[in-house]
């Protein structure tokens, strides 16, 4: 799995991005994570997009089953429940460390101070976005992010099986 800083992203990458999201991506950094058909499933993402806006959500999910998953896991109210695991202090503690490593991770490309200090998906002490935690355990692997662990635990979406319509098309 790859780790910052990542390797330019390629034309095809971002014309599968493109097509995942049915729209231009936008400061795509580098795949983060990736299909077992080598589509990508998680880019890395610039933390000031190219027209100068602060973007705090460095690991963005783009594979359509996977968001679908993270949706639906929202709209079946998952998140308290995750929410509640953080009650566990070992797990705040391995929540807060997630955060300490996502924040490293995006510090590689650049500093930007009107997010110092923001990761993504409600880290370090709430559930706010499944789709940016399960980015990030997809983007670091497992045992890195426990909450993000658990929602793509409780998904139907998995990264080890391929739903895409082929290698280098988006599903």
């Amino acid at each position: 799995m790859p780790t910052p800083p990542y390797a330019p992203v390629e034309e095809i990458d971002l014309a599968v991005v493109g097509a995942q999201l049915g729209r231009p991506p936008r400061g795509v950094v580098g795949v983060a994570a990736r299909c077992v058909c080598g589509n990508p499933t998680v880019v890395a993402t610039a933390p000031r997009l190219p027209d100068g806006t602060p973007f705090p959500t460095f690991y963005y999910l783009t594979h359509p089953e996977a968001t679908a998953e993270m949706s639906r896991l929202e709209a079946d109210q998952a998140m308290p429940e995750l929410a509640a695991a953080l009650d566990d202090p070992e797990a705040a503690a391995a929540y807060r460390a997630a955060h300490a490593a996502y924040l490293a991770d995006r510090a590689r490309y650049g500093d930007v101070p009107e997010i110092a200090g923001v990761s993504a998906g409600g880290m370090p002490t709430r559930v706010k976005c499944l789709h940016a935690l399960a980015a990030h355990a997809l983007a670091a692997g497992a045992g890195v992010n426990p909450i993000g662990d658990a929602a793509l635990a409780r998904s139907r979406w998995s990264p080890s099986r391929c739903a895409c319509a082929s290698p280098g098309e988006a599903a």
